[in-house]
């Protein structure tokens, strides 16, 4: 079994469940309870009958946050599903977003400012470290995703919690981002393949991956940092801007959460998990002479990458031409 559906009960990821089974989709659930709603029983206990019903694992999490935030909720909710993942061999967590979630997360970066990266990067398939993310229904609308539900006579609960606009993300979901996608639901769709395909243009993945180290030429910090920022992610981490302010400060040298180090030399970047070992002076010297970075050289070490990655530098500089 490969896949593990991240359930709630809501109207997206219920349609979701069915949708999946209609597919013939193997796939078990997993459910996280904040206890902060007078349904968030009745969810899980719908989870449970779906589970019994339809011969699905089922993964129950209890989250109780002292002070409910979407940023701590996200944080226990992702790192539950990681530790099943990690624990019975998952390779694809499927999530329900869709097309109105892009949206309003389009409009959110756009009202901090930001780049094209950031402006649509939920994306149907997303690489992380050992696991992929999956968005079947990223260019669907909630209008047809309830239009499904009613068709199918399919149950689901509405958390009145997103109609509450002391949250950003709510205020600019009622106020802008639905009634936008109710007139040009057609144009939005159109628009984000569009940006897509223009995204994959602009950031040029053109780094070289050794198991989880990862080196690429340097150009601009700018660029940099957006390269930095994905690789980050499909190791797991995901920066805030803080870090990632500290990464251009400390010239792409430096270790992020304790988990993964980013280091520099004039002309590359390296970014691999962070390792700490003592080093004999051979060693020491033998990545000197090559020019890799400090931070990242136990790692090499620990993954005994070093041939490999000597051999490619080697082969490199053939076909440079240099001597």
């Amino acid at each position: 079994m490969a896949n593990l559906l991240a359930f709630s009960g809501g109207i997206d990821s219920s349609a979701l469940f069915f949708w999946l089974m209609e597919k013939n989709i193997d796939f078990d659930i997993a459910i996280v309870n904040y206890h902060t709603r007078e349904t968030s029983d009745k969810e899980v206990e719908y989870a449970k009958y779906l589970a019994e019903k339809y011969n699905k694992k089922i993964f129950i999490k209890d989250c109780y946050l002292r002070k409910f935030s979407e940023k701590k909720a996200r944080d226990c909710r992702y790192k539950f599903f990681e530790e099943i993942i990690k624990k019975n061999g998952y390779s694809t967590l499927i999530l329900a977003h869709q097309l109105n979630d892009r949206f309003e997360w389009f409009l959110m970066q756009l009202s901090k400012g930001a780049g094209l990266k950031e402006l649509i990067s939920m994306e149907k398939w997303e690489e992380r470290e050992f696991y992929k993310i999956y968005r079947p229904f990223y260019n669907i609308s909630r209008r047809e995703i309830i239009e499904y539900l009613h068709k199918h006579n399919i149950k689901y609960f509405i958390d009145e919690s997103n109609f509450d606009t002391k949250y950003k993300r709510n205020l600019i979901r009622k106020e802008f981002s639905n009634k936008f996608i109710e007139m040009f639901e057609n144009g939005v769709k159109k628009s984000f393949e569009f940006l897509e395909e223009d995204k994959k243009l602009l950031i040029n993945l053109n780094w070289k991956k050794i198991k989880d180290l990862y080196i690429f030429k340097k150009t601009n910090p700018k660029l940099d940092i957006k390269k930095v920022d994905l690789i980050l992610k499909r190791l797991g981490v995901l920066p805030t801007k803080k870090q990632k302010d500290e990464i251009l400060k400390t010239n792409f040298s430096c270790v992020i959460q304790g988990k993964i180090a980013i280091d520099s030399n004039n002309e590359k970047i390296y970014v691999s998990p962070y390792v700490k070992i003592p080093l004999p002076k051979e060693k020491k010297e033998l990545f000197r002479k090559h020019k890799i970075p400090p931070k990242i050289r136990s790692y090499i070490v620990k993954e005994k990458l070093c041939h490999m990655l000597f051999t490619e530098m080697s082969t490199d500089v053939l076909k440079s031409g240099k001597r």
